[in-house]
């Protein structure tokens, strides 16, 4: 999430394949236990076996690709805290190096200006993460900035988040991944994938984008954007990369639809490819204001709420 626009690849295309799918079954489809699981590296060390499936024909079995893991948001009986075994908090105020007005509470959080009664984040019982951003006082905002750092960490598959996106003036939501390696050797070595970026001046466009030693800022990014005038705000749209060795492919709504690659000869000369070092785990934020995006203005309407569906990866074929 290295504040700035990114070098432009504009793309058109649709709604979410699954925006019209009836909540209840696609969760049962999803669902993790319904599957058999492909080796992957998880955060747990585990691995499973691979196995096959049969196709829709009936004919000869083929190797699909398999959800190994999934958080669906789902089961609140009253608004309560998002899941621990796999979500954490950075916390704090100080700009976190893009000018951010907004200070990020954790759950719960009594320290001012966080409130536990109008937490910053939590799963409601409609079966999504909100991640709310508020104006408690003039020149005041809260949000928060929920990570998997030191619970759920991935190298390689298919990773993809359903998001609705806030709207507004100085609102610049975020669906990324850091490499586990941050602590000993520092951003951006650690590499950073920007998988959802947007913010409220382009409520049309999502950036995604690769950082790491010798290419931040706007160095390697591209832009996605909705046609005839649609927003990201306006429904709930899939962003999610492909991942393989030496190789990151990114996309809005269906893996079919690969709207940016990147390989090691996209770095310029003296770079470093850091995707294939190790494991990287998520982050998902709403922040408010900053050098990119600009401060709210008198049109923006708070509160503003980022809505997760679920967060998913998937084994590839063969992984």
């Amino acid at each position: 999430m290295a504040g700035g626009p990114f070098n432009p690849l504009l793309v058109e295309w649709g709604t979410s394949p699954d925006s019209g799918l009836d909540r209840s079954m696609k969760t049962a489809a999803y669902r993790l236990g319904t599957f058999p699981v492909l080796v992957l590296l998880l955060a747990c060390g585990g691995a499973s076996t691979a196995s096959q499936t049969s196709d829709d024909s009936g004919g000869s079995a083929v190797t699909k690709e398999t959800l190994v893991w999934s958080d669906e948001f789902n089961g609140a009986t009253a608004p309560s805290a998002p899941d621990a075994s796999n979500w954490t908090y950075d916390t704090g105020a100080g700009g976190w190096g893009n000018q951010e007005l907004e200070t990020y509470c954790a759950y719960g959080s009594t320290t001012t200006p966080c409130d536990p009664k109008n937490p910053n984040a939590y799963v409601g019982t409609d079966g999504y993460l909100h991640i709310v951003a508020r104006n408690p006082a003039s020149g005041v905002y809260t949000s928060a900035r929920l990570k998997s750092q030191g619970l759920r960490s991935f190298q390689y598959g298919r990773i993809e988040a359903r998001i609705k996106m806030p709207e507004g003036q100085g609102m610049w939501p975020a669906f990324w991944m850091l490499g586990d390696n941050i602590t000993a050797v520092q951003w951006p070595a650690s590499g950073e994938m920007d998988i959802m970026e947007s913010i409220g001046k382009t409520p049309s466009t999502n950036y995604g984008s690769i950082h790491g030693t010798g290419f931040t800022g706007t160095a390697i990014g591209a832009s996605y954007s909705l046609p005839n005038g649609e927003k990201f705000g306006d429904g709930f749209h899939t962003f999610g990369i492909i991942w393989s060795p030496k190789k990151l492919e990114y996309y809005v709504d269906s893996p079919s639809n690969v709207y940016a690659t990147y390989i090691p000869a996209n770095l310029p000369p003296g770079a470093v490819w850091p995707f294939d070092a190790g494991k990287f785990f998520f982050i998902l934020n709403t922040a408010v204001g900053g050098a990119w995006p600009g401060p709210p203005d008198k049109t923006t309407l708070f509160p503003q709420q980022m809505l997760v569906d679920y967060v998913r990866v998937y084994a590839e074929p063969g992984a």
